[in-house]
């Protein structure tokens, strides 16, 4: 009998704890060692800063059910890519690919990747400069995810462990050893204290970096494609991620107030820091060093791991080389897709030119995710005859609790975020959305010149 060779696929390999885990890497970076001084600045108290965080936590669980939904009804390679793709569009699906390769998510690593190589080089005296180490760590993080999803997931989960572990030890040094606050003390002129009676548009700029650090849930739909039993798996390592975010940020932040005090933590640019050294010293200082090391190296690894499946579905769709949409029959990883985003991230890192477009991620990643949710609406009106017709033994996917409340409450707040980012910046804002704009000419001239319908690439399973 004649053996029919079929074109190697995505593997199914990630289970409920890989998927929780990479939800967790996706959104604990560097920030939370930081942030809780910028939002104390700006909330107007202890209390306010809490209900930030809260508020902020609330959020982030909204659209992790959003996700969940859509993860569910769309268990496939590529997350938000074929979310939008399916819902609306394959041209603002190629939009949100475009942004995700040349600003989103390459800038962040970039700038992750640099931050990395500052801590590393204080701690251990590497005699590299900051851009070459970045590229070191960037291409070292290349390989491991090049040699498989289990490599990569390997790597990512055991970071995801030293962060979790750095962030419990901030914790336990603000509560139980590093001496309590007396009071709220009068903060020094300049020194971005809260002031008394702060208002409501205090907290809202208060919430800008309470929303970027809680980013990242979303990236674990991205791989979709190697999930066991994705539509089960994939809603309830979202929810459960998210979960375990919030009740790690809300402590941090207990724990800084009530070492630091308001006005103390508000004064103080390495709250993290502080703490550590009040606790243990400069030996702890040096701790926290490290957390900040393994936490950005934990995201960067993340990313390396979620981001190149949009670059491989929509190179499957025949809206990219075709080269990238290619399994290695071996690790049954892209592996071009892989090195396209690990080499689009070594570039920025070694250029150094990132600092101009960070402060456009924000609004660029929350257009997409207001957009996202509403994919929602659309998929749900489109699946709603299929699910009629499908039986009594087929399966549910999840659902929104609350929907449509809930589901719009997460839209307004991504309409929300975007306003305030692009308010605070208008300058780099324009730069972002002109450069999300160019994706619509990009896509016309690729359809004009690849030829054949979008999805007629796409590779069968996975």
């Amino acid at each position: 009998m004649e053996t029919v060779a079929r074109t190697p696929t995505l593997a199914r390999k990630l289970g409920l704890a890989d998927v929780t885990l990479i939800v967790m890497g996706g959104m604990i970076g560097s920030g939370i060692f930081v942030n809780p001084a910028v939002v104390a600045a700006r909330a107007g108290s202890g209390t306010a800063a809490i209900g930030a965080w809260l508020l902020g936590g609330a959020i982030a669980l909204a659209g992790a059910f959003v996700y969940a939904e859509l993860g569910s009804r769309r268990p496939e390679a590529g997350g938000q890519y074929a979310y939008l793709r399916e819902a609306f569009h394959p041209g603002l699906a190629f939009g949100y690919a475009w942004a995700l390769l040349l600003l989103i998510q390459t800038g962040g690593m970039a700038a992750s990747a640099m931050t990395f190589a500052r801590y590393a080089r204080e701690l251990a005296h590497v005699p590299l400069p900051e851009g070459v180490l970045s590229a070191l760590v960037l291409g070292l993080l290349t390989l491991v995810n090049a040699l498989g999803v289990r490599a990569g997931a390997g790597t990512q989960n055991a970071l995801m462990l030293l962060k979790v572990s750095a962030i419990l030890a901030i914790v336990f040094a603000g509560l139980a050893l590093a001496h309590a606050a007396p009071g709220a003390a009068a903060p020094a002129p300049g020194s971005g204290a809260p002031a008394p009676g702060a208002t409501p548009a205090h907290f809202g700029a208060a919430m800008v970096p309470v929303l970027f650090a809680y980013g990242g849930w979303q990236t674990a739909a991205f791989m979709g494609g190697e999930v066991k039993d994705a539509a089960r798996t994939l809603p309830r390592g979202m929810v459960l991620g998210v979960l375990g975010v919030v009740l790690l940020y809300v402590a941090v932040n207990v724990a800084c107030l009530r070492a630091l005090g308001a006005a103390g933590l508000a004064a103080t640019p390495a709250p993290a820091a502080a703490i550590m050294r009040s606790a243990f010293g400069e030996t702890g200082a040096r701790l926290v060093a490290f957390g900040v090391a393994a936490s950005t190296l934990g995201f960067l690894s993340q990313s390396m791991l979620t981001a190149p499946r949009v670059y491989y579905a929509m190179a499957a769709d025949g809206l990219f080389f075709r080269g990238i949409a290619r399994v290695d029959a071996r690790t049954r990883v892209p592996v071009l897709a892989v090195v396209l985003q690990g080499a689009a991230a070594v570039l920025v890192a070694l250029t150094g030119e990132y600092g101009r477009i960070l402060d456009t991620v924000v609004s660029a990643d929350w257009i997409f995710f207001g957009l996202s949710a509403a994919c929602v609406f659309a998929l749900r009106r489109r699946d709603l005859r299929l699910e009629r017709g499908a039986g009594p033994g087929a399966t549910s996917p999840a659902l929104v609790p609350f929907h449509p409340f809930t589901t719009l409450a997460f839209i307004a707040a991504s309409v929300w975020i975007v306003v305030q980012s692009l308010t605070h910046d208008p300058r780099n804002g324009a730069i972002g959305l002109a450069l999300m704009l160019a994706a619509w000419p990009a896509y016309l001239l690729w359809r004009r010149f690849a030829g054949g319908a979008p999805g007629s690439g796409r590779p069968a399973g996975g």
